[in-house]
C-alpha cells in the first residue's frame, strides 16, 4: 500500500485521544470570527518519511524565527483550503502544487492570534529541491515522522504570558524549537498517525 494510501486510512480513523482544538490560554474568549488558514504537512515518500518545516525569517512581525508549517490565510481568491495551502507553500518554499499528492484534511486548530487553521495533508517525492523565500522563510528542514510521533517527544509545557498561563507542547529537532499550534497540530495528527512511523 502506498503511503498516501495508508495516510488516507489513517485519516480516516477516530483518534485514539482527544485532540486539541485550540491554544490553551487561561481564562481566553474564544474569537468570534476567526480568520481561516491553511497549512500544508508535506510527508517525503521515502522508507523513513519526515515532515517539512520552515523556520520564518527573523524579520518577520508576527512569530519571527518559530518553526511552521508552510502556510497563511486563505485569500478569496482561493478555491479551496487545499488550494490555500499548496499556494502558499509554492510562496514560501518554491514546492510546486503538481509535486504534491493530496490526502486530506485534519481537524481545524485555533490559534491565540485568532486564526482557524485547517492542516492539508500531502505526500510528496524526497529530496525536492526546495527554495525558501528571503522574504518569509529563514530555512526549509525535514523532521522523521518517526521522531515526531513517538511518545514523549512531544513535551507538555506551560508558562505564564500577560498574567496567564498558557500551556503548550513543544519538541526539540536538532537545535530548533516546534512548540505552539505546530506542535499542537503534530500531537493531533500523532493520535491518527503513529502506526504509519
Amino acid at each position: 500500500m502506498s503511503l498516501a494510501a495508508r495516510l488516507a486510512e489513517a485519516l480516516a480513523r477516530p483518534a485514539a485521544a482527544p485532540l486539541y482544538a485550540s491554544d490553551d490560554v487561561e481564562g481566553r474568549v474564544p474569537m468570534a470570527d476567526p480568520v481561516p488558514a491553511a497549512v500544508l504537512v508535506a510527508i517525503t515518500d521515502r522508507p523513513a518519511p519526515g515532515i517539512i518545516l520552515t523556520e520564518r525569517s527573523g524579520s518577520l512581525r508576527q512569530h519571527g524565527g518559530q518553526v511552521a508549517f508552510p502556510g497563511g490565510r486563505i485569500d478569496p481568491e482561493d478555491d479551496s483550503v487545499a488550494a490555500a495551502a499548496l499556494r502558499e507553500a509554492e510562496e514560501e518554499i518554491g514546492l510546486p502544487p503538481a509535486a504534491v499528492a493530496l490526502v486530506g484534511e485534519a481537524e481545524p486548530y485555533l490559534t491565540v492570534t485568532g486564526y482557524r487553521v485547517t492542516p492539508v495533508i500531502g505526500v510528496i517525492a524526497p529530496d525536492l529541491p526546495l527554495v525558501p523565500s528571503e522574504a518569509e522563510v529563514a530555512a526549509v528542514f525535514e523532521v522523521p515522522l518517526a521522531f515526531l510521533l513517538a511518545p514523549g517527544n512531544l513535551a507538555e509545557r506551560s508558562v505564564m504570558l500577560d498574567g496567564r498561563l498558557r500551556r503548550y507542547r513543544e519538541a526539540r529537532w536538532e537545535d530548533r524549537r516546534i512548540w505552539g499550534a505546530t506542535a499542537a497540530m503534530i500531537a493531533n495528527l500523532s493520535e491518527r498517525l503513529r502506526w504509519i512511523a
